[in-house]
Formats: structure tokens, sequence, C-alpha cells
């Protein structure tokens, strides 16, 4: 397996989704290959030896690379700006292993309570056992996250956009807080995918994603994945992740590689139809608030315009007047539209966050959902 041959010349972000990373076996296959095995062969005793012992480059074991896997790295990679690319079974997965590469116990992390439920139950509950503590902050309040530094402090961990309320956060600020404090920043770029932001560019260290959402866009696999932009940051991870097993498959590698190829047309089509949708829903008297960054009244929207390119993703988030069960009524009469708790599918989603994606947080650790906890909305159709 090689690349295809050595473009010289700078590809368009789109190109980019379909020509990079693009490896040929010597059968000169034109959709890429895909390498449906566990483990691999060598030519002698010392070969295999020199192999495992990284002496001479090449696979081993599909736990620990595969070619299917490394294209699909390869190509997001190149996508995100990132030095190197670590694919997960899960976006979970890749959280849970950069975490256990960078950091030990007795260290300290600073988190935005403006997060993913299993998220903020990985960083206050499980990562605690261990003796690793968070704390969590308001993502927009940067006197918050400077006032919780500690010498121990290792990470800073943020969603942006983020989940659920979609709140934007000033990445190049925060980015030069934590190394001020000799942290590195993580963000979570899956509502945003590298089609409209890429953190690196403005700071981040690693970015992490959730590829089962908008990178495979079709709501078929589980992936995850890590990007960084220092080589050594990449290596660690890399080792933890082949050793833990929380590596990516062949087979989801395959799907989101090709799914990458759409992912502008995908994006682009999300913003344009989120934004209507958002605009309309503004209008409603049955409706409280509507939270779209791509809106005016966005608290964050001058944020929204510096960091992301191309729309303002795919995602709303809007309160009912009333309560949980006038939110519920809502969801339950939405005819032909899906109540399901995971995005980035073709099809439009309604759910209800407070009691699905963020129904283990405790209620002093959950995000402020405002008067009532609001129904996102992913809006494809």
């Amino acid at each position: 397996m090689q690349p295809k041959n050595h473009i010289s010349a700078p590809l368009h972000f789109d190109t980019q989704t379909i020509r990079s990373a693009h490896w040929q076996s010597q059968a000169n296959e034109h959709s890429q290959a895909l390498f449906l095995t566990s483990s691999y062969t060598f030519q002698s005793a010392q070969d295999a030896a020199d192999i495992f012992a990284e002496r001479k480059p090449a696979y081993s074991y599909s736990r620990f690379a595969n070619p299917t896997v490394n294209m699909f790295e390869q190509r997001l990679n190149q996508l995100e700006g990132g030095a190197r690319t670590i694919a997960a079974a899960t976006g979970m997965g890749a959280i849970l292993s950069l975490t256990l590469a960078l950091l030990e116990q007795g260290d300290h992390v600073i988190c935005a309570r403006n997060s993913f439920g299993s998220t903020l139950v990985l960083f206050t509950q499980i990562l605690t056992k261990f003796g690793i503590h968070t704390t969590l902050v308001d993502l927009n309040d940067h006197q918050q996250w400077q006032n919780a530094c500690q010498p121990n402090t290792k990470l800073f961990f943020l969603e942006s956009p983020a989940n659920p309320m979609l709140n934007i956060a000033d990445l190049s600020a925060l980015a030069q807080l934590a190394h001020q404090h000799n942290a590195k920043l993580i963000v979570d770029n899956c509502f945003a995918t590298p089609y409209h932001q890429q953190p690196i560019q403005h700071g981040a260290d690693i970015v992490v994603h959730s590829a089962t959402k908008y990178i495979d866009g079709q709501g078929r696999i589980l992936g995850g994945a890590i990007v960084c932009a220092y080589p050594d940051d990449g290596d660690k991870i890399y080792r933890t992740l082949r050793t833990i097993g929380t590596s990516m498959g062949a087979f989801e590698a395959w799907i989101l590689f090709k799914s990458l190829e759409t992912l502008p047309l995908r994006m682009a089509r999300h913003s344009q139809t989120a934004l209507q949708i958002a605009t309309w829903l503004e209008q409603q008297p049955q409706i409280a608030s509507v939270h779209y960054p791509g809106l005016p009244s966005h608290p964050q929207h001058h944020l929204a315009q510096k960091y992301l390119k191309n729309g303002y993703g795919g995602i709303i988030t809007f309160n009912v007047k009333g309560d949980k069960t006038n939110a519920w009524t809502l969801i339950d009469n939405s005819d032909w539209i899906s109540i399901s708790g995971n995005l980035g599918d073709a099809k439009t989603i309604l759910t209800h966050p407070d009691t699905t994606t963020h129904w283990r947080v405790s209620k002093k650790t959950k995000p402020s959902l405002a008067s009532a906890p609001p129904p996102s909305a992913s809006p494809s159709d």
C-alpha cells in the first residue's frame, strides 16, 4: 500500500476530502480498498521480531494499525491541519484514550460545564476514582477558567459549539490561557467538523471527534478520532490506545473514509437548512427562545462569525414555553421527524437533552438549560 501519487499543488478543502490519503494496492483499484484482516504474515521469524520491535515499519496486528484505518486517519488529519491523527472505536473512546495517555494520578483538569453528558460523567465521576480531579467552569466565563487553574492543571477541555446550548468558545483566548499555565487545550469539534472549524489553527493542541455523527453522516457506525497538533502527543496517545484496545475497526474506517468525500456538501446543506428553521422558530409564539450560532440573537454570535466558516452547523436548541410536559408534547407530535439522540444523520431528529443525552449528569454538574429543558433539533430533510 502506498499513496497513488505525489500531489505537489495545494488542494482546496473540498478536493482534499476526496483525493487526500488516496492509497492503492497492486490491483490499482479506484475506490479505496477495505482491508478486513486481524493479522499479517511475515517473511521469517527475524522479520516478525523486527516488525514487532518497531525496527522495521510494517503492519503486525490490526489493533495496532490497519491500512484502511491509516487512510482514514491521514485524510482527517489533513482536513484538520494536524501533525498526527489516531482513530478510535467511539468518540468517548477517543476522549478516554487521550486522558489515559496524558494524565496521571494527582493531575487536574478544567472542563467546560457546557459539554456532552457522557463527557461530564467521565471527568467528574469515573476519572475521579483514579485520582484525576476536574473543575467545571462556564465555557464563556474566562475568569472562572483563570481561577480554576492549579499548579497540577494539565488539560483544558471544551466543546465548541457546545452540547446542548451551542455556546461558542473564544478558542484563541482559551488556548493562550491554557499555555500560560502549561496546560493543553483539547477541543471537541464534533458539531462543527473541520468543514466549519479547524481549532488547531486557533491554538488548540488536540481536537477530538465523535466520527459517529457528521463525519459518517448516515447514522451507520460508531467511530472516534484524536487529531494532535504535535507528533509527541500523537505518539503517546497511539501507544496507549493500541494497548487498551479502543482501536477503530477496518470496516468502520472505510465507511468514514468514504463519508468524508461528501462532508462539504452535507455540512453546507445542514447549515443552510438549520438557519432557515432557526429563523422561523424565533417567530413562533409557542417558543420561548432559540439558540443557534447563526442568529444575531445568539450571545456568542460574534465569536461564531470569527471561528465558524462556511455556515454555523446543523444543530438548533430551543425552549418551548411551559415545562417538560410542553416539550414532550411537541416531540411526541412531531409527525415524520425522528425522536433520537444521535445527531448527524441525513434525517431530521428531535430530542430532549435533559432526559436523554444529559440524564446521568447531576443537577449540580449539568449546564444551565434556561427556564425549561430544551428540545434540540438536527434538521436535515
